[in-house]
């Protein structure tokens, strides 16, 4: 049976914003712009990767938070058994009503050891590679909207914000249709935000 979609709002006064330069200086104005895209009645929620949780919180006093689904790193990011974000901001952000999710990267598991180990890339690196022609915040927007896929705090036939960053902060905003990470061919990009022109 074929899955049936919610129907996407068609806006012809949407306009892109692009910035001149990617990276942390454009979050609040990114932010501000997603904003007032999420007012609209065809999203549902707001994806928003976060390392320390600032352009979370900062996004919580725009919007109501029970619409921000905060997507952390994966345990060991950056050294074995450690987490980038502080226990007390996750338990700040969920106590906000929130949703946090601490997943596998969509496109940095499994495909990552084997690049590391054995110094072949696989098909999840390659995709990420492919998605930065758009720029880094754009690979980020997909893979944070796939983990929140599998964690179930989006769903797969609805509309929703999913934001990135380049290296911190937020400078790159789709519309999209989301999608397990099982089926990640079925993502659907409806919208570019904005984004940097410039990277």
């Amino acid at each position: 049976m074929k899955e049936k979609i919610k129907p996407v709002q068609t806006c012809t006064d949407s306009i892109c914003r692009y910035f001149e330069r990617p990276g942390a200086v454009n979050t609040r104005q990114a932010l501000e712009i997603v904003c007032l895209r999420a007012a609209r009645p065809d999203i549902s929620k707001i994806v928003i990767p976060t390392y320390s949780g600032k352009s979370v919180l900062m996004a919580a006093k725009m919007v109501d938070p029970a619409k921000i689904v905060a997507v952390t790193t994966v345990y060991g990011f950056k050294k074995p058994n450690a987490q980038l974000i502080k226990e007390t901001t996750r338990s700040r952000l969920l106590a906000m009503g929130m949703q946090v999710v601490t997943a596998a990267h969509a496109f940095g598991g499994v495909g990552r050891s084997v690049r590391r180990k054995l110094g072949t890339y696989q098909v999840d690196e390659i995709i990420a590679y492919t998605l930065r022609i758009f720029g880094q915040g754009t690979k980020v927007a997909v893979e944070a909207a796939l983990m929140a896929a599998d964690a179930g705090c989006v769903q797969a036939d609805e509309n929703i914000i999913s934001t990135g960053g380049s290296s911190s902060g937020i400078d790159t905003a789709l519309v999209l249709q989301p999608a397990n990470t099982s089926s990640f061919l079925d993502v659907k990009i409806r919208e570019v935000i904005c984004k940097p022109a410039f990277f």
